[in-house]
C-alpha cells in the first residue's frame, strides 16, 4: 500500500474516533442537562427549603441576592414554559409557624418585585410610564426597612388585630405580641381615623438595640445573635408576650390594605406617611419625592451612602408611584403591585485567607468555632475574625485553615464568611477535626440533640469558670472597674478565685502579687464598693438563663435581698399550671429562672456572695434620681458603653427605652446620634449629653 493511502486511512480513523468522542460528549451533556420539567422542580424544592429556613426558622442560609436569583430563573423558566407553571401567588412565600391562629387579610399583602442593577430599577420607571401614556406622574423613594412584615388592623381607631405577611392571603395573628411593642399604640391619635384601615408595616431592631443585646449576651458568655432581621422575626414569633417586651423591637407604617370608607383615603403616597404620623404612630421619616429617573438613580446612590447612618437596618430602598389613582390604575399581580419595585444594596464583601480555626469555650461550655482571618476592611471596619456559630455551619462550609473565603458583614453588623472559594484551595488542605475534648480542660465534649452543639460538661471547667467572673464583674453585673479578661485569667490560674464570692475574699496581698502595690489598694477598695451593690446586680452577674439587668431588678423588686433568694421556690415563681407569678416577667422566662435558681451550684453561689457580706441595697435603686423615669439612649457617648450607661440607668430607678415618644422624659445623645434626636427635639423632651446624664444620676438636675 502506498504511502499516500496509509496518509487517507490515518485521516480517515482519526475523523471517526473524533465523531465519535464529539457524540459521546453530546450525548453526556444531553443526559447532564436537566428537562426544564426537571430544573423547575430542583428549583421549587430548592426555593421551598429556603422558605422554610427564612420564613418560618429565621434562619436564611444564603444571601437575598442568591435568593431571588433562583426565584428569577424559576420565574423565567415558567414564562418560556407556561404549561408547567406553579398556580399564581406562589411567589410571596409563607411565614405561618403553626404556633399560632391564622387570620385572612382583608386585601392580600403582596411582596415586591426586586431590583439590583441600575437598568433593571431604570425598566421598571419606563414600564410605568408606557402604562400610563408618560402622564406627569411623580415618585416616592423610601429606605427599604429589613425586619419582618405585619399587618395592623384599626377599628374605629382600636389595634384589634396583628398578622404576619403569611403566604399573602393569611397570615399568623400576633396581636398579643404586637401590643408589647413600644412605640405602637393600642388607639390612633387625632380626629381623622377611619372606621377601619389594614395598616402595612415592619418590625425591626435598630442598631442600637441589636447592639445592646449583643453586649449583654457576648459578656453573658452567650454567642451573639447575627442578624437584626433574624432576631426581630423570631422575637415576635414568641408565643410569650411577656417575653417580647425584653426584646427592644420597632415598628414603622409604609403602606395600607383596606380602608374604610375608601373615600377618605389619601390620595398620594407621602400625604398617607404625614397621616401616619398624625396618628401617633411611627412613619417613614427618610423619604423622598421625585419626578424623573435621573433623580432617582442620583438619590438611590445617595441612600446607598447614607444608609451607614441610617439607625435602623436596611437593605435597599423602594421606588413607589405616588399618586394613589395611578395606584389604582396599575393595579397588581399575583405576588406584587406594579406600580411599586425594590432596589436591593448589595451587601459590602471582602475576600480574605483563613489564618486560623479556634474553638471558643463560653460561659455555659457551649463551644463555639472562630475563624481567625487576614485582617480585611470592609465598610471602613477592619475585619479580622468571624464567627461560625457552630460545628453544623463548619461542617457546611467545609472552611479549612488556608482557605480564601468571602467574607460579609451580615445585617451590615457581624462579619461572617458567606462562602469558601474553592477553586482556590491547596489540594492538600486538610479537613478541620471535629473536636473530641474541651480545649481548655480536655474533659470529652457532649454533642447535642442535633449534633451542631458541642459543649463542655465541665463546670469546673477554667475557661467557663473565667467567662462567669468575666460577666459578674462586668458593667452587666456588680460593675467592679479595674477587673478585665487578662487579671480574671491570672486569679483563676493562681487559684485564688473560682466563684464570685472569692473576689470578696481577696486581700491587698494577693492583689498586689498580681499588679503592683498601688493599683492593689484601688482594686481593693473597688471590689469593697461593689460589695454594697443592688441585689439586682449580684442576680444580673450570676448569668441566670433569660436574666438581664431589667428581669434582674424585677426578681429583687419582689422578693428582696440575696438571702430571701437563697430559699426562693418553684412554686414563688410559677403556678402549677407553669405560669410566672413575677411582675413583669414572661411565663417561659419564669420557668427558666425557677430551674436555675433551685439548682444546688446557683444556691451556693448566692449562699457564698450572702456569706462574704454582700449587702445589696435594693431600696436605694427604687428610689434613686430617675426613679419612675424614661430615658432613651442614642449614639455613642464618649466613656460609657451602651451597657454601661443602661446599667447606670436602671440603677438610679430609670427605665430606658428605645423608641421616643411623649412618654420618654430624657434623651441622652452621644456623636451620630440618628433620628431619635430629631424626634426628641419635635416633642420637647430634654436633651443630654453623656455630662448632663451624669449630673442627673448625682442628683444634680439635667441641664
Amino acid at each position: 500500500m502506498s504511502t499516500s493511502m496509509h496518509t487517507v486511512l490515518r485521516r480517515c480513523v482519526g475523523i471517526v474516533r473524533l465523531s465519535v468522542v464529539v457524540l459521546f460528549t453530546h450525548a453526556v451533556a444531553v443526559a447532564s442537562t436537566p428537562t426544564p420539567a426537571e430544573r423547575i422542580g430542583e428549583l421549587r424544592e430548592q426555593i421551598a427549603y429556603h422558605d422554610n429556613l427564612y420564613f418560618r426558622q429565621a434562619a436564611p442560609e444564603i444571601s437575598d441576592q442568591a435568593y431571588d436569583r433562583l426565584k428569577r430563573e424559576l420565574r423565567e423558566l415558567e414564562r418560556l414554559h407556561p404549561e408547567l407553571a406553579g398556580p399564581a401567588g406562589t411567589g410571596i412565600g409563607d411565614d405561618r409557624s403553626g404556633r399560632f391562629p391564622t387570620r385572612a387579610h382583608l386585601v392580600p399583602m403582596l411582596s415586591l418585585e426586586k431590583s439590583y442593577t441600575a437598568a433593571e430599577l431604570q425598566a421598571f420607571f419606563a414600564r410605568v410610564a408606557r402604562s400610563t401614556d408618560n402622564a406627569d406622574i411623580t415618585w416616592v423613594l423610601e429606605p427599604k426597612y429589613d425586619g419582618i412584615a405585619i399587618s395592623l388592623t384599626y377599628e374605629n381607631g382600636r389595634l384589634t388585630h396583628a398578622v404576619t405577611r403569611g403566604n399573602g392571603r393569611e397570615g399568623d395573628e400576633v396581636t398579643a405580641n404586637a401590643r408589647a411593642i413600644r412605640g405602637l399604640p393600642v388607639e390612633l391619635a387625632g380626629d381623622d381615623v377611619p372606621e377601619l384601615v389594614e395598616l402595612r408595616g415592619e418590625v425591626y431592631l435598630t442598631h442600637d438595640a441589636f447592639a445592646h443585646l449583643n453586649v449583654t449576651r457576648t459578656k453573658a458568655g452567650l454567642e451573639p445573635f447575627a442578624h437584626p432581621r433574624n432576631l426581630a422575626a423570631g422575637s415576635l414569633k414568641l408565643t410569650d408576650p411577656a417575653e417580647v417586651t425584653q426584646r427592644p423591637l420597632s415598628v414603622v407604617i409604609h403602606g395600607w390594605g383596606a380602608w374604610e370608607p375608601a373615600a377618605t383615603q389619601p390620595v398620594r403616597q407621602a400625604d398617607f406617611n404625614a397621616q401616619v404620623a398624625g396618628w401617633g404612630l411611627p412613619a417613614v421619616e427618610e423619604y423622598l419625592v421625585v419626578e424623573d429617573f435621573a433623580t432617582v438613580w442620583a438619590e438611590v446612590e445617595a441612600c446607598g451612602e447614607r444608609r451607614w447612618d441610617w439607625p435602623f437596618p436596611t437593605d435597599g430602598v423602594v421606588l413607589k408611584v405616588n399618586e394613589v389613582a395611578v395606584q389604582d390604575t396599575l393595579g397588581v399581580n399575583a405576588d406584587a403591585p406594579n406600580w411599586a419595585m425594590a432596589f436591593k444594596f448589595s451587601a459590602e464583601q471582602a475576600i480574605t485567607r483563613v489564618r486560623a480555626i479556634t474553638l471558643q469555650v463560653g460561659r455555659t461550655g457551649q463551644i463555639t468555632p472562630v475563624a481567625e482571618l487576614e485582617p480585611v476592611n470592609i465598610g471602613g471596619t477592619t475585619i479580622a475574625r468571624a464567627s461560625l456559630h457552630n460545628l453544623n455551619r463548619l461542617r457546611q462550609l467545609d472552611v479549612r485553615i488556608g482557605d480564601t473565603v468571602r467574607v460579609e458583614k451580615a445585617g451590615e453588623i457581624i462579619p461572617q464568611i458567606v462562602a469558601v472559594l474553592t477553586e482556590r484551595r491547596d489540594d492538600h488542605l486538610p479537613i478541620f477535626p471535629l473536636p473530641q475534648v474541651c480545649p481548655a480542660c480536655l474533659t470529652p465534649l457532649e454533642v447535642g440533640a442535633q449534633g451542631g452543639i458541642m459543649s463542655c460538661t465541665n463546670p469546673d471547667c477554667p475557661a467557663q469558670v473565667r467567662r462567669r467572673l468575666e460577666h459578674f464583674v462586668s458593667a452587666s453585673g456588680v460593675d467592679i472597674k479595674g477587673i478585665g479578661p487578662a487579671l480574671i485569667a491570672k486569679l483563676v490560674d493562681a487559684d485564688l478565685v473560682q466563684v464570685p464570692a472569692d473576689l470578696y475574699r481577696l486581700s491587698r496581698e494577693h492583689l498586689a502579687a498580681l499588679v503592683g502595690e498601688n493599683k492593689a489598694e484601688k482594686l481593693h477598695a473597688e471590689i469593697a464598693r461593689s460589695r454594697s451593690a443592688p441585689s439586682w446586680r449580684a442576680l444580673a452577674g450570676l448569668g441566670i438563663p433569660r436574666v438581664g439587668p431589667a428581669t434582674a431588678e424585677r426578681l429583687a423588686r419582689q422578693f428582696g435581698e440575696l438571702d430571701a433568694l437563697t430559699r426562693i421556690r418553684s412554686e414563688d415563681l410559677i403556678t402549677t399550671e407553669g405560669k410566672s407569678r413575677v411582675a413583669g416577667v414572661g411565663d417561659a422566662t419564669a420557668r427558666a429562672i425557677a430551674e436555675s435558681l433551685t439548682q444546688p451550684a446557683q444556691r451556693r453561689q448566692l449562699q457564698g456572695l450572702h456569706a462574704v457580706g454582700f449587702g445589696p441595697t435594693s431600696d436605694s435603686a427604687r428610689q434613686g434620681p430617675l426613679q419612675g423615669r424614661r430615658v432613651v439612649l442614642t449614639g455613642a457617648l464618649p466613656t460609657l458603653s451602651r451597657a454601661e450607661a443602661t446599667a447606670l440607668i436602671v440603677a438610679a430607678g430609670g427605665e430606658v427605652a428605645t423608641r421616643v415618644n411623649r412618654e420618654t422624659d430624657y434623651v441622652v445623645a452621644g456623636e451620630k446620634p440618628g433620628s431619635k434626636l430629631a424626634a426628641a427635639r419635635q416633642l420637647g423632651i430634654q436633651i443630654l449629653d453623656e455630662a448632663g446624664l451624669r449630673a442627673l444620676l448625682a442628683g444634680h438636675g439635667g441641664d
